[in-house]
């Protein structure tokens, strides 16, 4: 693929999309099962094809010398819990560019709390880190509420092979909520005992994983979200987006899209095989307001779509997006100039938009700042422009490989 890709589309919009199967979830259980014997691994049927779940698979088959895991910001959390516990791994465990600038103190702190080897082999609080697998026999663990859902699922995971189990005290508001869900769903269905034992606190039996059956991972509901965006834009009144292997009750907290897009002209027909997309009727209301904290992934694609829509937004629980892929708010902001929307950014967790516009690029040329999310979240603007372009379009295998070649098939003339 170029270092660029101009999108022009048709004004129709129908038929079928494989989305790829679930990254959280198949990152999850690549974890839970590096952490089983080798001989007592259960199948894993349906793992998402892109880059973060291979850096994961890699990663599970090296214990030793320096383990780049590139931009996956997952496998580096997922992977430094891993090491810790892992016997006599000793790796140093490092990444991209922008992988060495996200912070990382928060999990190794608390893994080094419960007694893990680890230290920073570079700047303090960033990878690369090196750590040396051991016995941890701490049990007891205070963190913020407030950070990101994959510092707590990783120490989640790790919790029924620790001697004396995990206690996880969460302090202050807890944000991403339904990704903690889905890991203690995922890791009941392991053998594990965990479960909330308050609002705010975390018990995970000493009861090590496992599972006969093979395990087989849906489809993903965030990249979903692209085709409701598409949906709610396509001036096509009667389009119809048949996305198969979706299910009403899926672990993924980004399932909560068909609500959110229930609002913004899109309706959700559950069926056999999964869900069908149309278009309802969508007026506008002087404020969209959302809570994004629990689904914060979406955050995108819901801002772009409603500019697009022309409805004023306002949405907030933003506060994990400065420490994403990239800087989230910033590049939202940025890119959303290029469409003629310009928003206020309140308190590093809220973006609003009030309706103020700037001059519009004639053809908007989208960064895409080493992030798959700005590549898909604003594709649809090609249902507004003539044409948009897509810098690196690339990115998108980070989650979604043949996004582009979906968005051919069915969009572009």
């Amino acid at each position: 693929m170029s270092d660029h890709l101009k999108l022009h589309f048709t004004p129709t919009l129908r038929g079928t999309v494989n989305l790829p199967t679930s990254k959280s979830i198949s990152n999850r259980v690549l974890m839970i099962s590096a952490l089983m014997p080798a001989n007592e691994r259960p199948l894993l049927e349906s793992l998402s094809e892109c880059d973060d779940t291979d850096a994961m698979q890699r990663a599970m088959q090296q214990y030793s010398g320096t383990v780049d895991i590139g931009a996956a910001g997952t496998a580096m959390r997922f992977g430094t819990a891993m090491y810790a516990v892992a016997p006599h791994s000793d790796v140093v465990l490092t990444g991209s560019e922008r992988m060495r600038h996200r912070p990382i103190k928060v999990l190794t702190e608390a893994l080094k709390s419960l007694g893990a080897d680890i230290e920073y082999a570079g700047e303090d609080g960033f990878p690369p880190l090196h750590i040396k697998g051991k016995r941890l026999e701490g049990n007891m663990l205070h963190i913020p509420a407030n950070i990101s859902s994959q510092y707590i699922s990783a120490l989640l995971m790790i919790g029924p092979i620790l001697p004396h189990g995990l206690t996880l005290s969460l302090e202050g508001e807890v944000i991403s909520r339904p990704y903690i869900n889905m890991t203690l769903d995922i890791m009941r269905s392991f053998g594990a005992e965990a479960a909330w034992k308050d609002g705010q606190t975390i018990i995970v039996s000493p009861r090590k994983y496992s599972r006969t059956e093979p395990f087989i991972v849906e489809a993903d509901w965030s990249a979903a979200s692209y085709w409701y965006s598409l949906v709610a834009t396509m001036p096509d009144k009667n389009c119809r987006v048949e996305l198969p292997h979706l299910w009403r009750d899926s672990v993924q907290g980004d399932s909560s899209v068909q609500k959110i897009f229930g609002n913004l002209g899109v309706k959700t027909e559950f069926t056999d095989s999964g869900i069908v997309l149309t278009k309802q009727e969508f007026r506008h209301t002087p404020l969209f307001t959302r809570d994004m904290s629990e689904q914060p992934d979406l955050a995108q694609t819901v801002a772009v779509c409603c500019a697009l829509l022309g409805q004023p937004f306002s949405l907030n629980g933003l506060q994990t997006l400065r420490i994403k892929e990239t800087d989230r708010l910033n590049a939202l902001q940025n890119e959303l100039r290029k469409i003629g929307i310009v928003t206020q950014v309140v308190g590093d967790e809220q973006l609003v938009w009030d309706g103020a516009r700037c001059p519009a690029q004639d053809v908007p040329q989208i960064a895409t700042y080493d992030d798959h999310r700005m590549a898909m979240a604003f594709t649809p603007a090609a249902n507004r422009f003539d044409s948009i372009v897509i810098e690196n379009p690339e990115v998108v295998s980070k989650s979604y490989p043949h996004f582009f070649n979906d968005i051919s098939r069915l969009c572009q003339s």
